[in-house]
């Protein structure tokens, strides 16, 4: 509990502007509360209030100053920052997420939670790890644990209170404040080292480790072994064995050589045909990762679906396993596919959502919830198509993609529909984006290039049947995935020859 009372109740308003609504939750020296703007009506924040003595408030101002310029699709957003000086308490205002925590959805499983979610799971750790990690400040997490994971109703899972997170300094021997959970804390945050990058990888060890004993171990100790659940995949041993070491130097030393282990030795259960998403198979492969592909088109008609199509299929072509998704739940084009495809008579719908069209495995509107378990496939890409729509569900797959496709417009008068995109975005990282203009002349790519002063813009030839290769079409591919996969070829599917 906190050492001083908190001076906030139901119907307080703090920073002239956030009024309490209810206590959230209650932490060593920190409250949480949901609060409602009054400048923004129906907006709901979370607002943290900590206490913290004078010698420390300049500390303070600067690791808030930091963590308000984080952006990470998996962060809540810190979005304001102001101290009570009488009562010594500060306060920052985040992202309110409407969820429960892991620990809560642990508890829902008994403790034993489906294990096709697990590495897909500590994929995504992995990755909001990766990003604090490489910032040019490198922000160190240092309280990962299952209290402070939240999982939202679409299953996205996203990191909470950022109490003890703080900027990795080279000068430091060792931490001003040793803090952390015991059990999920690293060795070093209660020693004479500071922390850094692999402190929090230790953590994510302590928690696949409580994940993989049903909530029994988060600590490597004699005859652990006995009590991780017997279908995991037995290479995750290894991988959490090596996080746990007790010298830092003996880990895994950056989230990515992680995810590269994962990605490389991991074996996962493929989707069979006809069968449910979320319905495991028996029969294990060799993965080599999975990389996602989100198309998103500006405006309706920019070519999203048609792009998405014909992008998957060359990725089949150089001997890919490629999941088509149709992630929006009112789009109709897969089902009238689906009909042509299996020679369905008019007006008849199949029961499946999934279909196979050379070696492209379609999905109809499947939910986030689905791309997850597919994340757990055997597929090397899964490409999003993600249509037209800017949703907030969409533009999070969209930006958490590696490779985001934004397809729009040549035409001079309509460049501002994506240079309108990139600037109401322009507070997360765009470097990965590619822009795709189907029929856009060379100088339309040039004049884009310019504006945004982003290299990753393909003009798309013209390409009538998206299932058929072009060479011309190829061409523009093999240098948006340059070094990503393999230069083979397989036979085609001739969608508008079977239409004759």
């Amino acid at each position: 509990m906190m050492q001083k009372p908190s001076r906030l109740e139901y119907g307080s308003i703090v920073g002239e502007r956030y009024r309490i609504v209810r206590t959230l939750g209650t932490g060593g020296m920190s409250r949480v509360f949901m609060a409602e703007d009054l400048k923004l009506p129906g907006k709901q924040w979370a607002v943290k209030e900590s206490v913290a003595e004078p010698q420390m408030m300049k500390l303070i101002r600067t690791e808030a100053e930091m963590l308000i310029s984080l952006s990470h699709p998996r962060l809540p957003r810190i979005v304001d920052f102001f101290e009570h000086p009488p009562s010594g308490a500060v306060y920052l205002v985040m992202d309110y997420i409407e969820g429960m925590t892991l620990e809560a959805y642990m508890k829902g499983y008994q403790g034993h939670i489906p294990q096709r979610e697990i590495i897909p799971f500590a994929l995504q750790v992995l990755d909001v790890l990766d990003y604090l990690h490489t910032r040019q400040t490198p922000v160190i997490y240092r309280d990962l644990k299952p209290t402070n994971i939240m999982l939202t109703p679409e299953m996205e899972f996203k990191l909470i209170d950022f109490g003890i997170a703080r900027s990795y300094k080279p000068e430091l021997n060792q931490d001003t404040v040793k803090l952390g959970t015991v059990g999920f804390a690293a060795p070093e945050q209660y020693g004479a080292g500071q922390t850094d990058a692999r402190s929090d990888l230790y953590s994510l060890g302590a928690l696949l480790l409580y994940l993989c004993t049903g909530g029994k171990y988060s600590e490597w100790t004699s005859g652990v072994e006995r009590y991780i659940r017997g279908e995991l995949p037995r290479h995750l041993i290894p991988v959490i064995r090596k996080l746990l070491r007790q010298h830092p130097e003996e880990r895994f030393q950056s989230a990515g050589e992680v995810i590269e282990e994962l990605r490389r030795s991991a074996e996962f259960q493929p989707a069979q045909h006809g069968a449910s998403v979320s319905e495991p198979s028996n029969t294990l492969l060799e993965y080599a990762g999975t990389r996602v592909v989100a198309v998103l088109g500006v405006s309706s008609g920019s070519g999203a679906t048609h792009t998405a199509i014909a992008v998957s299929h060359y990725l089949a072509r150089r001997s890919c396993s490629v999941a088509l998704v149709e992630l929006h739940s009112t789009a109709k084009a897969f089902a009238r596919l689906q009909a042509v495809v299996e020679g369905a008579p008019a007006g008849r719908t199949s029961s499946s959502r999934r279909f196979e069209v050379d070696g492209v495995h379609y999905w109809q509107q499947t939910s986030r919830a689905d791309v997850i378990s597919l994340l757990g496939g055997s597929y090397r890409f899964i490409v999003l198509d993600l249509g037209s729509g800017q949703d907030n569900e969409r533009l999070e797959e969209f930006l958490r993609a590696d490779y985001p496709l934004v397809v729009g417009s040549g035409a001079e008068w309509r460049a501002q529909e994506i240079i309108g995109l990139a600037r109401s975005l322009q507070r997360h990282p765009q470097h990965k984006w590619n822009y795709c203009l189907p029929l856009a002349p060379l100088e339309a790519v040039r004049r884009l290039r310019k504006e945004l002063d982003h290299e990753k813009v393909f003009a798309l030839p013209f390409h009538s049947d998206p299932f058929e290769r072009d060479g011309e079409m190829d061409q523009v591919l093999d240098e948006l995935f340059r070094g990503a996969i393999p230069d083979t070829r397989k036979k085609r599917f001739g969608f508008l020859k079977r239409q004759r």
